[in-house]
């Protein structure tokens, strides 16, 4: 067999080279289950099966007639330096061993006599060292040859980001949506190293315009990190942001570098920064006054380098004036403030948010769809959102799992949704919450949105809506029309999500 074709064997090559016989029987029978194995009793023979096979491991004797095995290692490291080399002896002379390291490069020395277990072993921990050198050494090599596409690779991975976040194509929104003045706001402050400030609910999308603002800034080859500060209790979140030395506290195996001093010359962002204890504001505030920490256990003060993005869902005005966020933290923090619109104000943004996160979810989940019907946008363009898009991202994830035709329609969505008023409901809510109307107004309220959330989940199909609710098709019908509730004609028009 020649070398080229040894490499495709899937066995490991293994020499063994001794003078006497029966321990080359005895070695091969050890290691044949696991390993190609060649013998020699020679080194002259071992040569030469050398030249012709591919070898990865030589298991030599030490005592040879013609060659010590210290010998014979140091010609095979001179030749075929890669081979991993063991020397076996059945004398432990501490003087040998040293030659044998330092002459032979020897890997391991094993005395006799040795257990078929244990030889078994050092054997197999011989191979994958020869594994890891050759992956090592073809890793080096692409590092050398391929520094330029290396380069290409990474920049095009950074034009890849920038694109996402990019304030004018990257936040999904419809051309007349009130969140263009936030993407406004976020190119202008963009180039600027000053501190911002996203201040809106949960859900807005605070994180993507803090992205928007790194990878459209001067930082932009730095790295981006981010913390959600109302997650960890302080100590937690002191060691998260600032590092910790072993030993610091219990736990504390281990040096662990903070994210400040990972996003050093790039941006971090601080998310639910208005949940922060009192004390913990005055350690951040100092951090963000003189630009340097201190990891917890150490006396060292490193100095950092980065701009600070933070968000709340809170007033932070008002949380100074009740004593509970410091003031001058609140304006270290906000040079400039973005207030992140919910997304009840973005009606208008709802249809394409649906149809990008739709996409979004059809890659992750695997699972295509054409889009959604006319019926089905327009109940989610009368819901409120109390968890804005993230809520909206939920639903929809929801509505592909349940999906079994090409366009998703509203009967796939949620009950409660599907019962949200319209957008003229604060007069019919009022009546709900006994503010203004009669009793019968009131009942006649819940009645019709308990007639359409069900007819929308029949598709509706009047027999099985009547059928669910208890009355005949005559009723039905009358009531429909007294609550005008016939369905629009363009309701079962699809809406692509490609749109």
């Amino acid at each position: 067999m020649d070398i080229e074709a040894a490499k495709l064997t899937s066995l490991p090559s293994i020499l063994v080279v001794d003078d006497e016989p029966r321990a080359l029987e005895t070695v091969a029978r050890i290691l044949s289950d696991e390993f190609d194995v060649h013998t020699a009793g020679t080194t002259a023979e071992a040569e030469q099966i050398l030249q012709n096979e591919w070898i990865q491991v030589l298991l030599c004797d030490h005592r040879m007639p013609d060659m010590s095995g210290v010998e014979f290692c140091t010609m095979v490291r001179d030749k075929w330096p890669e081979i991993v080399r063991i020397i076996v002896s059945g004398y432990t002379d501490s003087a040998d061993i040293i030659d044998a390291i330092n002459k032979g490069g020897i890997y391991q020395f094993i005395s006799k006599p040795w257990h078929p277990e244990e030889l078994t072993i050092q054997i197999r921990n011989a191979v994958e060292l020869f594994r890891l050198q050759r992956q090592n050494e073809q890793l080096s090599v692409e590092l050398k040859i391929k520094p330029a596409s290396l380069q290409e690779s990474l920049s095009e991975k950074r034009r890849i980001l920038q694109a996402r976040f990019n304030w004018e194509h990257g936040i999904v929104r419809s051309p007349e949506s009130c969140m263009n003045r936030v993407c406004n706001l976020v190119r202008q402050v963009s180039p600027f190293d000053v501190s911002v400030l996203l201040q809106g609910e949960s859900g807005t999308g605070k994180e993507l315009c803090a992205r928007a603002l790194h990878y459209n800034s001067l930082r932009q080859d730095g790295p981006f990190v981010a913390e959600n500060c109302a997650a960890l209790p302080d100590e937690l979140l002191e060691s998260e942001l600032f590092g910790h030395k072993r030993g610091a506290f219990t736990g504390a195996v281990d040096d662990h570098i903070g994210l400040l001093e990972r996003a050093d010359g790039g941006t971090i962002f601080l998310d639910e920064i208005g949940d922060i204890s009192p004390a913990f504001q005055v350690k951040l505030l100092r951090v963000l006054q003189e630009g340097e920490i201190r990891p917890l256990g150490s006396n060292r003060r490193r100095l950092v380098d980065v701009r600070v993005i933070a968000a709340t869902n809170k007033d932070l005005m008002e949380e100074v004036r009740a004593g509970r966020f410091r003031m001058d933290l609140y304006y270290r923090i906000s040079t400039f403030l973005i207030p992140v619109p919910p997304l009840r104000e973005r009606t208008e943004d709802i249809e394409p948010l649906a149809h990008a996160l739709l996409n979004e979810i059809m890659e992750q989940m695997g699972k295509k769809v054409k889009g959604f019907t006319r019926e089905a946008i327009t109940c989610l363009q009368n819901y409120q959102w109390p968890g804005n898009v993230r809520q909206l991202q939920n639903e929809i994830k929801r509505m592909l799992v349940l999906a079994s035709d090409e366009y998703m329609g509203a009967e796939l969505i949620s009950p409660e949704i599907l019962q949200a008023a319209p957008d003229d409901a604060q007069q019919d809510m009022a009546l709900l919450t006994g503010m203004e109307g009669s009793l019968k107004e009131r009942v006649e309220f819940l009645e019709a949105r308990i007639l359409k959330e069900t007819l929308i989940r029949h598709r509706w199909n009047k027999t099985r809506a009547a059928q669910e609710l208890g009355l005949s098709r005559v009723g039905l019908r009358s009531k429909l029309q007294r609550y005008g509730l016939e369905r629009a004609e363009d309701m079962d028009k699809p809406v692509s999500a490609e749109a």
